[in-house]
């Protein structure tokens, strides 16, 4: 009997270990990870969808949005936030939706936060019916994303970053990567020279006849050199250089970097090199699985060094979808990813680069 219960003991155990270890996604497959976790639990889950998750760091403090409903386009869909506090992320909440003064409700979709120098945290996102026809709007948080602002519609034309963070340049402005939908994909940047209070646009980058393009990522080099990486419907990553700080571009052309219309993002590292996450397939509509990371050191030529999640099982690799990633690198050096976890919840992923060759 004593036997017996030793055994059914070592065994609860093992069950107990193995859920904590499949509920924190422990796995550490390269050793520049330092930490895998879900920000909720599927279990905990507020809504049975989440997509387009983001992240910044506020004043120490890690915060991550996402848009979560039904389903993606529903008119439920509204815009969500965490707050990783002493270590542990807060139970998430609604912060915005698309609710009208007549009552109708709309879809909300793509937030996307950033954190200016000596300045509120900033939370863009989207409203309305499709990508076609929505229009941009931001909310403002003085306290690290704890309590939000009313929100502030954009100008038209104006949309905010549409899926990827802005950045704050050297001399203060505010450049934010954006795209359109209803003419064709394509991409352009707007810019704001009063820390966020008006913008401009810099008119459009690509011909979409070229490049069905959208969802640039900005990468940040020497001498006012600036460099975006977009999605495509051409199979691959695009690119598009400003040799005078973002006021013009050039022409948009292929990398070699595959795409399968799928988001990515990138980040200028502390260090100089450069940091993409991105589903290294190429297939139009579908391969969302790997999802994976590169480093270059000049943007241009791009090596894999990990990939952050795998196909689990070849025959239902159609089923996966590791999605929509967001990277920033904290004060402290280290890089942080989320991403869409088969649109159940939201994952996030620690990184020392010291430790990416």
């Amino acid at each position: 009997m004593r036997k017996l219960n030793y055994i059914l003991f070592i065994s609860l155990l093992t069950i107990l270990s193995c859920k904590v270890s499949d509920e924190e996604a422990t796995k550490k497959s390269h050793a520049s990870i330092m930490l895998e976790e879900f920000i909720y639990q599927i279990a905990d889950a507020k809504t049975s969808q989440c997509h387009a998750s983001t992240i910044a760091e506020s004043n120490g403090v890690l915060v991550s949005s996402w848009f979560g409903g039904t389903e993606e386009k529903n008119d439920d869909v509204g815009i969500w936030v965490s707050r990783k506090i002493d270590g542990v992320w807060a139970i998430p909440i609604e912060v915005a939706n698309g609710v009208q003064e007549d009552g109708s409700r709309y879809p909300s979709w793509n937030p996307v936060l950033f954190k200016p120098e000596n300045k509120p945290l900033m939370l863009f996102y989207k409203v309305g019916p499709n990508p076609s026809e929505w229009w941009g709007l931001y909310i403002t948080s003085e306290n690290d994303g704890e309590t939000w602002s009313v929100p502030i519609r954009l100008p038209d034309g104006i949309y905010g970053p549409i899926k990827n963070k802005a950045v704050e340049l050297a001399n203060g402005d505010y450049l934010s990567p954006t795209s359109t939908e209803h003419d064709g994909w394509k991409v352009q940047s707007e810019r704001s020279s009063d820390q966020g209070k008006t913008w401009k646009s810099t008119g459009y980058l690509n011909d979409p006849e070229e490049f069905g393009a959208i969802q640039p990522s900005i990468l940040i080099h020497p001498n006012d050199t600036l460099q975006i990486l977009c999605r495509t419907k051409n199979s691959v990553i695009s690119e598009s250089w400003s040799y005078d700080n973002g006021y013009t571009w050039s022409i948009m052309v292929a990398t070699g970097l595959p795409n399968p219309n799928s988001g990515i993002d990138a980040v200028t590292l502390q260090d100089g090199r450069h940091l993409l996450v991105y589903n290294p397939t190429n297939k139009n509509w579908g391969d969302r699985v790997p999802l994976s990371v590169a480093i270059s050191s000049d943007g241009k030529f791009w090596n894999n060094v990990m990939e952050l999640e795998s196909v689990t099982d070849p025959d239902t690799a159609d089923e996966e979808e590791y999605s929509y990633p967001s990277v920033i690198q904290a004060e402290n050096a280290l890089v942080h990813v989320v991403y869409s976890w088969n649109r159940k919840t939201v994952k996030h992923v620690v990184l020392d680069p010291q430790k990416i060759d």
